[in-house]
């Protein structure tokens, strides 16, 4: 769907040369010509516009002075830095335009009438006058010769398999007059066909073809020769073959031409000499003569010179076709027609070597012109009118234009054709958004016809449908009509003739006025001419453009664009500078486009494709070059796009690696976008999706991109311009276009309330109306899910997200939706929507099953059933699509309405001989009990235990076992009241089954407040309670022995807890026993208490022989437990210096080793050097894939040892900051003990026990707090805060933490680990009289 877009065009006329010019070729310098004339070579500089080295060839008589000498053949060897040149007379020369020299390798005595180089310059193949070939190498040395005309098919001859004659084949369609068909005879070459062979070589130099005349014939043959000049085939005889020749570069055909007795075509053959397909010339049999054809370096372009042949009195007009081909269409592309005079008779013409789309084409006097195109698509621009999409593609006198909002149709199919008079070159389509279908089409007469939609009433004749019309189909495409055609002059003098294609990127602008780009007076100069429409003047045979303007532009224009939107125009000369052309001025003016940074905007390449567009607001100029480099003003911004388009704030690409991506240029500046471009977009994003391979962007439609693939359409909704339409019609209310789109596009319906909850929730009654279709409905309630589809599936491109907070933070939204909805719907026709009421109920969490089969039983009650309604039937298998049948059963049983669920029953797969006995025996029941039963059915016990518990005393004992089969005693104790013993037997049960649970407090409370005395005593005494035991013992009124007994059991079992001071007050008050107390008192270390017990009874002898022995053994105990303490926290310490001053060594190593995977550090002792953490790994991984499948007990034991204390494990230093930890804590512990200590010491005068084990425990303190800051350090406890590992962590940054020596160990599960221990300086434990 391309045509060629002419991007510059120069050339030069030279009136200093000699004679006439006969041939030429391109200079290996760029930028030059070499013409041969009858007097010598002339080197030509279009750029200089002169004629820059001359060497003449009479001199030394090669040529002759008269001027009847000619060269047959002209080429720039670089290599040898000379020029050869082939003269008709057979001289080879070789000339140095340095120099002026001229030498003369060879000379064959016939003449000559041809040289052709292969492509790679190593041959040479020379046609002599005698009908023979000379192949030659690059030197001039002779390969071999060969006749023209051979007698034999070549080496690829077809082998005869000898199945029989050709009339005993089978023919075909042609049928079996085929078999006696005689041979048709070959008719001789044209009347103007000049004799003369043609040479053309395939791409890669291997093979060459030859057409010439057959002597015996008259006709021409095509013979194809390898490079050592042997026959490979000769071509079938053709009729009416004509002498242009030219093989395509990839290889596969060879084109020629050829009179057929109704038409004139270009024919292709295959390197074997077939006929391979063929298409037709535009003109009449006899109309033309084909003089060349050449194809371009691509093989994507044949051009074609043609001349008439008819002409009388005056030159014959000559024509430079451009054909291109797309799904087995040839389109006629560009036209050049060159006028009579005899100066602008074509002499030759070429195709450039390096800039594939470049025709260098050489005119009678001395006229060199050459012609720059490029791929372009034609499509309308604007965004808001009913013919959007338009594309139109060039096909000669016809523009096919394919309307793609309304029918997807491949070339060469379209959906309606213009017809013109001539030639079509250009098509622009209007830049006003409004008329965006409108064209103008210019054609190669220079006439600008002008096509309009709308008012004409009248089909106009020259619009005819495509694909979209015809076979009584009504077409539902509008189509326009020509509204007016205009000659376009821009010539200053009337003398002057413009040059074929001399106008170029015609554009409409949005006042009717048209800007066109012509070539200025110098080389590298353009002139933009601004045409407006004058009145019509009565006589006049056609209306003609009014040139309000023509500015001069220092330089080549090869870009013109103007914006639909902004109504900006901007051009790009060729050396990347854009210029904007102020059009609505009253005095239009060219000024160059500035940034916001006032800078003025050059790309640093040509682009061939520009665009105007808004990124955050800012106008900017977009461009990409046809090496896929894509600029944003002059920043690129990436260098692998194929093609792009801009659409409203969109911009969309196809880039190399497949791919077609979108981006909202709402609020993305140009470094997020070159950012977005570089990186790779997540796999679910909007904004990418994958097409086919060498896929480009045709056209925008609004929720569509059309994107091409070789020569076929595909439609691509992508998904970021699809939600972007969504949202813009949510916004506006447009509930129902939304829900199709989505419907149809696969978006989830939940969008239509997650983009605007409050707008959704506000207009539910619009959304019910306006959509008014209970299936579609009911699609929406299916797919409701609670999640936030804009911040999980659809996040806005933009950034901003329309979701407020939900007003009802405390619902879910399925079931906020639901009820809304059910309201609005029971609101506008409860009748019609019914079904989608009953799937509101159902959809809702938990589903209210109930109240949906309640109004299904409702329906089937209604006396007057609604005609337009849903009946109750429908309604019920409507109900069992959504539920299962066999829950839905279970819930109508649960409604205890039989009706209901014998309907339900016979919609389901069940036997009425199971159900009905069930049902009969449940309706003979009284109601309770018939209740009861079905919730027992249904496993609804809390329930069936309400409906028991009324159905009288003769089912308590039933209910007593529900209670105790379903544990459900909380619930049972709810429903007597506390003083009936029905509520005393339920308790009894409950304490019984807690104590099973070993709950014996909580079962204690529960006999308790019933009055079960003698269970709650067992229980209180169970769980330790000892005065709630006692409180038990005296409601049950025990003596003072029975009391006794229980108290010394108790106080047993609460010494065996080491509860030593309960147990005493229990010995004390309930037994009498007060030495046994005092004892008690004393092995639990409580001083006072038992000083106050000895007191209290008078035993002082009890202080010598038991309370001061048993102080002086605590005080010991302690300075062995301090003693202890300190030493093992010194050995700890300076082991944990050892470790880490190991591991730094061992960290300084590490970094000299490239380690790929470090989790942890590793194993170090003094003996180690560096162990790499897969060593260390392999090891514990083992170890630890042992223990995962242990018990728990056997876990804590395994994580215990992961800390090993040993010398060289792994994690010692953990290990060590882990006991030294404990250490601190265990000091800090006995600080309250000893304090209390110091004061007996004290009080019996043992002053120097207590002086001593104050002294050490302040000196273990001392040690402590003064290592801690040590130990802890503070990276240690920072590394705590932040580890580097994790899921977000890399190889780098892990690495990097390494190297900057914070790497913590990660293995540590602890935390606690690693943070000092805390010591409480508000505890006054010295005795000051002891200091």
């Amino acid at each position: 769907m391309r045509n060629l877009r002419l991007l510059r065009a120069g050339g030069c006329r030279s009136t200093a040369a000699k004679g006439t010019p006969q041939c030429f070729c391109l200079g290996a310098e760029s930028g030059t010509v070499l013409v041969g004339s009858q007097y010598g070579l002339v080197e030509m500089r279009p750029a200089g516009n002169s004629v820059s080295r001359e060497v003449s060839l009479t001199v030394d008589g090669f040529l002759p002075e008269d001027g009847s000498g000619c060269i047959v053949g002209v080429e720039d060897l670089p290599e040898q830095e000379s020029v050869c040149v082939a003269t008709a007379a057979g001289d080879i020369l070789l000339c140095n335009l340095s120099t002026e020299q001229v030498e003369c390798v060879g000379s064959v005595d016939g003449g000559l009438s041809v040289m052709s180089w292969s492509p790679d310059q190593e041959l040479v193949l020379l046609a002599t006058g005698q009908q023979t070939l000379i192949m030659m190498t690059r030197d001039f040395e002779p390969i071999t010769e060969k006749q023209i005309h051979q007698d034999e098919f070549g080496e690829g001859k077809f082998v005869a398999l000898g199945w029989g004659k050709k009339e005993t084949q089978f023919h075909g369609s042609e049928g079996k007059q085929a078999a006696h068909r005689k041979q048709t005879e070959v008719l001789p070459a044209s009347a103007w066909d000049d004799g003369r062979p043609r040479v053309t070589w395939r791409g890669d130099g291997q093979f060459v073809a030859v057409s010439a005349v057959c002597p015996e014939t008259g006709a021409r043959k095509v013979r194809v020769w390898s490079r050592e000049l042997v026959l490979q085939s000769t071509s079938e005889p053709i009729s009416g073959l004509e002498q242009a020749l030219s093989w395509k570069p990839s290889g596969n055909l060879i084109a020629s031409t050829q009179e057929k007795p109704n038409r004139h075509d270009v024919v292709f053959l295959e390197k074997n000499g077939l006929l391979h397909g063929e298409f037709t010339l535009p003109f009449q049999k006899g109309q033309v003569k084909v003089n060349e054809m050449l194809w371009n370096a691509d093989s994507t372009v044949l051009a074609i010179w043609l001349e008439d042949l008819k002409v009388e009195k005056s030159n014959p007009k000559t024509y430079v076709q451009l054909w291109t081909t797309g799904n087995y269409h040839w389109y006629l592309k560009q036209s050049l027609h060159f006028s009579s005079l005899e100066e602008n008779q074509l002499v030759s013409l070429l195709w450039d070597r390096e800039n594939l789309y470049r025709l260098h084409i050489l005119c009678q006097g001395w006229h060199y012109l050459f012609y720059d195109w490029h791929w372009s698509t034609d499509h309308g621009l604007g965004e808001n009118s009913q013919h959007m999409a338009n594309v139109a593609v060039i096909d000669g006198d016809k523009v096919l234009v394919t309307a793609f909002q309304h029918a997807v149709v491949p070339p060469p199919m379209c959906t309606y054709e213009l017809q013109l008079q001539q030639a079509v070159n250009q098509v622009a389509f209007h830049t006003d958004p409004k008329h965006s279908g409108d064209m103008v089409v210019l054609d190669a007469d220079n006439r600008i016809s002008v096509y309009r939609y709308g008012q004409s009433t009248v089909n106009d004749p020259s619009v005819k449908f495509g694909a979209v019309g015809g076979n009584g189909f009504k077409a539902a495409v509008e189509t326009p009509y020509l509204d007016k055609t205009y000659r376009v002059d821009v010539s200053s003098s009337s003398s002057e003739v413009m040059n074929p294609l001399g106008l170029r990127f015609l554009t409409w602008l949005p006042n009717d006025s048209f800007l066109v780009v012509g070539q200025g007076q110098h080389a590298a100069q353009s002139v933009l001419h601004h045409l407006t429409a004058v009145p019509h003047v009565a006589g006049a045979e056609e209306e003609c453009l009014n040139l309000r303007l023509s500015v001069p532009v220092d330089g080549e224009v090869i870009s013109l664009y103007c914006s639909p939107v902004t109504k900006t125009v901007a051009l790009q000369l060729t050396d990347g500078r854009i210029l904007t052309y102020l059009w609505e001025a009253s005095t239009p003016v060219l000024e160059p486009w500035q940034s916001s940074s006032s800078s003025a905007v050059q790309f640093p390449y040509c682009c061939v494709q520009t665009s105007i567009t808004r990124i955050s607001g800012e106008e900017v100029i977009l461009g990409l070059t046809d090496r896929c480099r894509f600029f944003v003003n002059d920043t690129e911004v990436a260098s692998n796009i194929t093609s792009f388009a801009t659409f409203s704030e969109f911009l969309l690409v196809t880039t190399n690696s497949h791919t077609c991506q979108c981006f909202c240029l709402k609020n993305l500046s140009v470094k997020a976008l070159q950012a977005s471009l570089s990186s790779a977009a997540a796999p679910n994003s909007e904004t990418l999706r994958k097409v086919e391979r060498g896929s480009r962007i045709v056209t925008v439609v609004p929720q569509d991109t059309k994107v091409m693939p070789r020569g076929n359409l595909e439609t691509i909704h992508h998904r970021a311009l699809v939600l972007a339409q969504i949202r813009k019609w949510l916004d506006r209310l447009m509930f129902k276009e939304a829900f199709q789109c989505m419907r149809k596009l696969r978006i989830n319906l939940n969008l239509l309330y997650d983009h605007n909850p409050k707008v959704f929730l506000e207009n539910t009654e619009t959304f019910i109306r306006q959509i008014d279709s209970v299936n579609y409905i009911n699609l929406f309630f299916t797919e409701l899910k609670e999640e936030d589809f804009t911040k999980t599936m659809y996040p806005s491109l933009n950034g901003s997200s329309n979701s407020q907070l939900p007003q009802h933070p405390d619902q879910k939204k399925v079931n906020l939706i639901c009820d809304v909805m059910r309201v609005a719907m029971e609101h506008i026709d409860p009748q019609k929507y019914c079904l989608s009421i009953l799937t509101a109920h159902v959809k809702k969490s938990p589903p209210e099953l109930e109240i949906a089969l309640q109004k299904v039983h409702d329906l089937r009650e209604s006396i007057t059933p609604d005609v337009q309604g849903v009946s109750a039937e429908e309604a019920l298998k409507y109900l069992l699509f959504l539920v299962d049948v066999n829950e839905l059963y279970d819930y109508s049983l649960g409604t205890y309405d039989f009706d209901l669920v014998v309907m339900v029953a016979e919609k389901s797969q069940k036997d009425p001989k199971e159900y009905l006995p069930f049902l009969n025996t449940l309706q003979k029941m009284e109601t309770n009990y018939q209740r009861y039963t079905i919730d027992r059915h249904l496993k609804r016990y809390a329930k069936a235990l309400g409906h028991l518990s009324k159905c009288g005393p003769e089912h308590f004992s039933e209910l007593l076992n529900l209670v105790k089969d379903q544990n459900l005693y909380s619930e049972a104790l709810k429903l007597y009241p506390s003083s009936t013993q029905e509520y005393k037997d339920i308790s009894e049960a409950y304490g019984e089954y807690l104590t099973q649970k070993q709950l014996y407090e909580q079962a204690a409370l529960i006999f308790a407040r019933v009055g079960i005395f003698a269970k709650a005593l067992d229980a209180f005494q169970s769980s330790g309670s000892w005065q709630q035991a006692l409180c038990m013992a005296s409601r049950l009124g025990y003596t003072k022995d029975k009391l006794s007994s229980l108290a010394r059991s108790m106080a047993g079992k609460l010494v065996e807890q080491r509860k030593y001071a309960e147990a005493a007050i229990l010995l004390e008050q309930y037994t009498q026993d007060y030495e046994e107390a005092v004892l008690l008192l004393l092995e639990g270390a409580f001083w006072e208490e038992a000083l106050r017990l000895i007191h209290k009874y008078g035993r002082l002898d009890i202080l010598e022989t038991s309370l001061k022995p048993a102080i002086l053994e605590a005080q010991k105990s302690q300075l062995i437990f301090l003693d202890s303490q300190k030493t093992a926290f010194l050995r700890h310490k300076s082991r944990l210096q050892v470790v880490r001053e190991l591991k730094e060594k061992a960290c300084e190593n590490l970094q000299d080793y490239e380690v790929p995977n470090c989790p942890e550090s590793e194993l170090f002792s003094e003996t180690s050097s560096v162990v790499t953490a897969s060593d260390m790994n392999s090891k514990y991984t083992h170890s630890n894939s042992r223990i995962s499948a242990r018990s728990s007990k056997n876990r804590r034991k395994a994580e215990r040892k992961r800390y090993s204390l040993k010398e060289g494990s792994p994690f010692e230093d953990i290990a060590l900051l882990e006991v030294l930890g404990e250490s601190v804590r265990a000091v800090e512990t006995v600080k309250g003990e000893i304090h209390i200590l110091l004061k007996q010491l004290v009080l019996f005068g043992y002053d120097e026990q207590a002086g001593a084990l104050q002294q050490v425990l302040e000196e273990v303190l001392q040690l402590m707090v003064a290592s801690v800051p040590e130990i802890w350090t503070p990276d240690l406890q920072q590394s705590s805060v932040s580890l580097v590992l994790g899921p977000n962590s890399t190889a780098n940054s892990i690495m990097t933490a390494y190297q900057q020596k914070r790497m913590m160990r990660s293995v540590v599960q602890d935390p606690e680990v690693l943070t000092p221990p805390k010591f409480n300086k508000n505890l006054q434990w010295k005795l000051h009289l002891l200091q």
